[in-house]
Order: C-alpha cells, then structure tokens, then sequence
C-alpha cells in the first residue's frame, strides 16, 4: 500500500469514526421514523461493485417501501447510460422516477434522501475498507455490464460517499460526463483534494445538487 493511499485510509478512519459517534443520535432518530413510517429494515442493503470490480454490500437507510421493484431503477440506469443522458433526462423517460411523487418512495425516505441522509450508514462501509469518504460513486452490477470500455476506469479506485461529480451537478451532467469526472478525481486525488470534496459537499446538498 502506498504512502498517499495509506493516509487517505487513516484520514477515512478517523473522520468515518468521529461521524458515526457524533451522528449516532440521528442514526437512531432516522431508523426509529423509518420504522413507524412503513414496514421493514430500516437498514438496506444492495450489493455494489467497488474497487477493480470487487463486490461489496452497500447500506443505506431504506427510503423505499419493501416491495419496491427493482427492475424500474434497473431500466432507468440502463437507459441513462445507454442514451449518455443526465439523471433528470432518464427520470422523466422512466415516469419520473426519482421525483417526489414517485409512488415507491415513503414519506420519510423523501426527506432523508432530498437531504442525502440516506447515506449515512455507508460510514460502516468506509471503516470496513470498502468505500472511502470520497471516490467515484459506488456501481450496480446491472450497470457496469452496460458500461463501454473505458467507463471501467471509473472502477480503478475505492468509491466514495461523495464525490466530485456530485459537488459540480449530479442530476445535471450526462453519464460519460458523470465518468469522465470520475477518472478526473482518480488521476488528481490527494488529501488536499478529499477535503476540498468534503467541504463542499454540504452546500451541494443544501442547494439540491447532492440530493437525489
């Protein structure tokens, strides 16, 4: 492991843990109105495909109600990539399918994920190594067997809660533009450039970009 990826994992470590016990209150909070507002988890769990294409188990607190199909978000990633069309594009070619009004999604599961608090529990993640602060949003597996050739680069390193593409226009860029971010973060990563990440994923956040 090399010196720049070995501070990195200290940095995700240290700053993963500090969240996870400062947080820990709204952890519970978010879980218990999960529970009252549907049945089911409040915890779900996806497997992704992280770092050179090794699969993982995603959580994140469930926004969706339990029978929700999964071949609706199937068809939506697949056509976005297909097309090369930003996430809004795709969600109003699926129905709107991310949209407010989308019937699979609870009540509570609006607000946490309008506010990205749905991807809290992917601090465990960090800790477990499969996931870094920062990195390339985390890949379906139905969505790397679409994927072109060299949007495979993206997978060269550890994904991450937030990102580049999601500070500069996450519902607003095409999927090749989306990748393309992606293997920018990759070849210019540095500590310096996480923190500069991580300090402004709140205001992307609070002005819509990062909610989705």
């Amino acid at each position: 492991m090399g010196c720049r990826r070995l501070v990195k994992r200290a940095f995700d470590v240290t700053v993963a843990s500090l969240l996870l016990i400062i947080l820990s209150p709204l952890f519970l909070l978010i879980a218990l109105l999960i529970r009252i507002d549907s049945p089911g988890p409040a915890l779900y769990r996806q497997e992704r495909v992280g770092e050179n294409g090794r699969p993982f188990t995603l959580f994140k607190f469930r926004s969706m109600y339990r029978d929700a199909d999964p071949r609706v978000h199937e068809a939506y990633v697949t056509d976005l990539i297909r097309r090369n069309v930003s996430p809004q594009e795709a969600e109003a070619r699926q129905g709107g399918l991310k949209q407010h009004q989308d019937p699979r999604v609870t009540r509570v599961g609006r607000i946490i994920r309008k506010a990205s608090l749905d991807e809290l529990p992917q601090l465990f993640n960090v800790l477990r190594g499969e996931m870094s602060l920062v990195g390339p949003r985390p890949a379906l597996a139905y969505e790397v067997a679409v994927y072109k050739e060299w949007h495979r680069r993206r997978l060269a390193a550890l994904p991450g809660i937030t990102g580049l593409w999601q500070i500069v226009g996450r519902n607003q860029v095409s999927f090749d533009e989306m990748v393309r971010l992606d293997i920018e973060y990759i070849e210019h990563q540095s500590l310096a450039y996480d923190i500069s990440i991580l300090l402004r994923t709140p205001w992307a956040v609070l002005t819509g970009r990062g909610a989705g």
